[in-house]
């Protein structure tokens, strides 16, 4: 059924019967009243998609505020909609002013409360903590989460496989030093580029086969590059590979956000294991890389990565649940909707900039060199393009109303901040491990376990503790131990213990690595509504590609100027070898100490689990549309059950 702006349409009172649960574009919605079920969702889509106040109506619509509790939140869009329930005999009006708060709130505060069991009902309903109907089994459930962490797994996979053996592939293939960089950058770079892309086609044109086709793809892609005898042939693999990633992880994040779309414990544990795949999934490559090239040689490492994903594909089959959500049918308006120049010139303006700060360090004349500075300008110049494109365009690719919540934009800020540290500290500390300390693969691959055993045990405590514990303590946390972990590294002397520096260090840095991605990665999926999950996965994924393609550029350029200027004769590195690997750790806990202070002005509570305290977390939080700061009482009113904003 389709409605006008403007057009009266009349309620049905509170009290008359409900509709049974319905599943409203993959979003499982409260019991409402029929007529105002339908006349909330027109509202949405014509009024509120292009305000400030959508970010808190879709934050509601998605099941993470309680929607007895609406009309008592002072936001504009709870106003209206607080207006539309207290006065269901009232025509709809979706152009309804918003400016005069005072004389809405004044109104809602004064008019009956109609049905006050009804509306105690559902306060008091509980979180879904029920298995997705769709799982005929917990068995399917967990083989289907499964598989969806070895999509977001796929690129940090390929990139730590190739960190343990760019010295015998560099060897094998005569590859020159640009070419070994591009095989280390071009997935990422890829990846990175295409992310929003591929979000936006999941949400329009259906999930489960985007993310059936790009695992496939990328096992087969994998086993082409286990068979190159080119370095040409075997950085464009690898790019191709980094693709197929981006077209995985949005449909994959996008479907748990779907099946699993209300705060819950149950949300909270699923999430906390996606999550794991990004910073476990670079651990585990670098491992079965390590072994691989130790037992038989590079190649192994590439048909070892096909192997696994054949197996992937098997499984998913028969455990990805039929994609019911919305697909456009091709046409004119999917075409505007599908936001073509914002694709293009996220496209460009990622690839360019990403490419310039690969280019760079190699460059014949470094960062002075022509086509790195035209690259690098061209690419920012797009992404400026981009983003003023997303503010007028009526289909944007990225909601850039998103950004106005402050606790969402320092979320991706401090997020950002980390992962231009961890993949970097990862990367020099292998790569110190082999020019150093001499191990071999296999050598490295041992000496980094604990990554990985540490990183599974804090994703199984960051699900368990999500609902009970601020998210902002997390975040807190998460920055405080990068910046030990980092610390703990960059003094360390050649000739340091293992066990007194990195091992403690590796620990550190995989609880930063998961409490920060968990805690992002379930704030950010609430931010947008159930047409636009794959799209929000692609916002999170975007940032963190383009960190590593970034932060690969800063310490690169790092570590050269320090071992230039040769081996120190004074200091605290005097005569050690170790001095450009201690700058570029020393620069990673320095970028990531920014996030400690950060987190003081993020207001997350507990995500996942109803209670006062989330509510209490939110004090002294300034609204984006008021500049008073609300009283404790207030907080504790205001805030609904579910994740707290």
């Amino acid at each position: 059924m389709h409605f006008t702006v403007g057009q009266s349409i009349p309620l049905r009172t509170v009290d008359q019967p409900r509709l049974q649960p319905s599943q409203i574009g993959g979003v499982r919605q409260a019991d409402l009243p029929c007529n105002l079920e339908q006349k909330l969702l027109v509202f949405a889509d014509q009024h509120l998609r292009k305000t400030p106040a959508s970010f808190s109506f879709f934050r509601w619509y998605q099941g993470a505020t309680d929607y007895a509790s609406l009309p008592q939140f002072p936001l504009p869009s709870s106003a209206i909609l607080g207006l539309l329930l207290l006065r269901s005999s009232s025509p709809f009006v979706p152009s309804l002013p918003m400016a005069n708060m005072g004389e809405m709130e004044s109104s809602m505060s004064s008019a009956p409360e109609k049905n006050p069991s009804s509306t105690t009902a559902l306060r008091e309903a509980p979180n879904d903590e029920s298995r997705p109907a769709v799982f005929s089994s917990t068995v399917q459930e967990i083989l289907f989460v499964a598989v969806a962490t070895m999509a977001i797994a796929m690129s940090s996979l390929l990139t730590g496989s190739v960190t343990v053996l760019t010295a015998q592939v560099q060897t094998d293939l005569g590859m020159t030093t640009a070419e070994l960089t591009w095989l280390a950058g071009s997935s990422s770079l890829a990846c990175g580029s295409f992310l929003l892309c591929f979000g936006r086609l999941a949400d329009l044109f259906g999930r489960k086969t985007l993310f059936l086709g790009s695992l496939v793809f990328y096992a087969v892609f994998a086993l082409g590059a286990g068979f190159s005898q080119k370095p040409l042939q075997l950085d464009v693999l690898n790019g191709v590979m980094g693709l197929m990633s981006a077209a995985s992880i949005p449909p994959a994040q996008g479907m748990l956000a779907n099946l699993y779309p209300r705060p819950s414990k149950r949300k909270n544990r699923v999430f906390a294991c996606f999550s794991a795949g990004n910073p476990l999934g670079f651990v585990f490559g670098t491992i079965f890389s390590g072994i691989a090239t130790q037992l038989f040689n590079w190649r192994a490492s590439f048909f070892l990565l096909a192997i696994i994903y054949v197996v992937v594909v098997a499984v998913a089959l028969f455990v990805v649940p039929t994609d019911h959500g919305a697909k456009e049918p091709l046409s004119l308006l999917a075409l505007k909707k599908f936001d073509v120049v914002g694709t293009i010139l996220t496209i460009a303006g990622i690839g360019m900039f990403s490419g310039a700060l690969s280019l760079g360090s190699d460059a014949p004349s470094g960062w002075k060199t022509p086509y790195v500075l035209v690259l690098l300008i061209l690419g920012a110049l797009f992404i400026v393009g981009f983003v003023f494109w997303e503010r007028w365009y009526e289909y944007p690719l990225v909601p850039m109303f998103i950004w106005r919540d402050r606790d969402f934009s320092l979320v991706i800020t401090i997020l950002l901040l980390g992962f231009l540290a961890f993949p970097i500290m990862t990367f020099w500390i292998s790569l110190f491990l082999q020019e150093i300390r001499q191990y071999s693969a296999l050598m490295v691959a041992v000496h980094l376990l604990p990554m990985a055993i540490g990183g599974i045990l804090v994703n199984i405590v960051a699900g368990l503790i999500m609902h009970r514990v601020s998210n902002t303590l997390l975040m807190t946390v998460g920055a405080t131990a990068y910046t030990g972990a980092f610390l703990l590294m960059g003094l360390q002397h050649s000739s340091s213990s293992y066990w007194a520096f990195i091992f403690p260090g590796l620990l550190l840095a995989v609880v930063g690595a998961d409490f920060e991605f968990c805690v992002a990665n379930m704030y950010v999926m609430s931010a947008l509504p159930a047409d636009q999950q794959s799209i929000a996965g692609g916002i999170l994924q975007t940032v963190t590609k383009l960190c590593v393609t970034i932060g690969m550029g800063i310490s690169t350029a790092i570590f050269d100027a320090v071992e230039a200027g040769g081996p120190t004769s004074h200091g605290y590195f005097a005569g050690d070898a170790i001095a450009p690997y201690s700058a570029t750790l020393l620069y990673c806990a320095g970028i990531s100490a920014i996030g400690i202070p950060l987190c003081a002005f993020l207001r997350i509570g507990r995500q996942g689990h109803g209670g006062d305290d989330k509510a209490r977390a939110a004090v002294g939080k300034r609204s984006m549309w008021c500049g008073r700061r609300r009283t404790k009482q207030e907080a504790i009113e205001d805030e609904p059950n579910g994740s707290t904003v």
